[in-house]
């Protein structure tokens, strides 16, 4: 057990590293993070270490998570602190592209996404989020997408510019999107973790230590290109499933799943 610690004590060094520049770069003191970290794990421990048929209690919590029952007490009083709408704003963009570059209405002769005048009777704009945003204003998404920089509009014309959203401009989008997406990575982790392996989940990653400054740039441009391929092949496969894109789709409840990738150096 003494061991585990270490390691995960090690490990946490590793995670938060990166964070702490995040967050000393942004102006947040230790403070902040601190009283955030405690509601986090008072939420953590009210949500998934409760025992079945019991409810959760303030001394149960105490014990759990080391913090004092007045401290349990005063977090569970406190709100999330944090806002969805990022999240929110990035999935509705994120769809309206995925429609734009697969659904034959919306694409050119060639078969790619097609210049669309915003209004119109149907290859339009307006057309293409009222199909894939639900009744969001598409002046809304065409705003957010224009800020976002990934389309441009001139003459009443909207083209795309890029066909995987990633959020060029705002940072709170940006900040958003990190949490989400880092969140997922450690739960894919933690299941593998603590599940037989033939229940993990898909991770795989490619790395190599010795690669000349100089051929950067190309390594990366070839990178992004056969990823963002490889996105769309993954998009055109999950979308078939998904009931907002197929309502055709039959079956119960309602389940997450996707598949990221991401490229680093150092």
């Amino acid at each position: 057990m003494d061991n585990v610690k270490r390691i995960i004590a090690s490990t946490l060094i590793k995670l938060l590293r990166p964070l702490m520049r995040v967050l000393l770069k942004n102006n947040i003191p230790y403070g902040t993070f601190a009283d955030i970290a405690k509601w986090v794990y008072v939420d953590v421990a009210s949500e998934d270490f409760g025992v079945p048929g019991r409810k959760q209690t303030i001394s149960r919590i105490s014990t759990i998570t080391g913090l004092s029952r007045k401290e349990v007490k005063k977090m569970k009083e406190i709100e999330a602190p944090y806002d969805l709408g990022a999240a929110e704003r990035y999935n509705r963009a994120a769809r309206v592209i995925s429609g734009w570059i697969k659904d034959p209405r919306f694409l050119d002769g060639g078969g790619k996404p097609a210049r669309l005048p915003f209004e119109g009777d149907a290859k339009s704009f307006s057309v293409l989020v009222r199909a894939y945003s639900g009744d969001v204003p598409p002046r809304a998404i065409l705003d957010e997408m224009l800020r976002a920089g990934v389309v441009e509009m001139n003459d009443r014309q909207v083209r795309l510019l890029n066909r995987g959203y990633i959020v060029k401009k705002g940072e709170v989008e940006k900040f958003g999107i990190m949490g989400r997406d880092v969140s997922e990575l450690i739960s894919t982790i933690h299941h593998n973790i603590a599940s037989a392996p033939e229940d993990a989940f898909f991770q795989r990653k490619v790395s190599y230590d010795n690669i000349p400054v100089e051929v950067y740039p190309e390594v990366r441009s070839r990178i992004s290109d056969m990823a963002a391929e490889f996105v769309e092949s993954m998009d055109r496969v999950i979308s078939q499933y998904d009931r907002d894109m197929n309502p055709s789709v039959q079956g119960t409840g309602r389940k997450k799943l996707g598949l990221g990738v991401f490229y680093f150096e150092e």
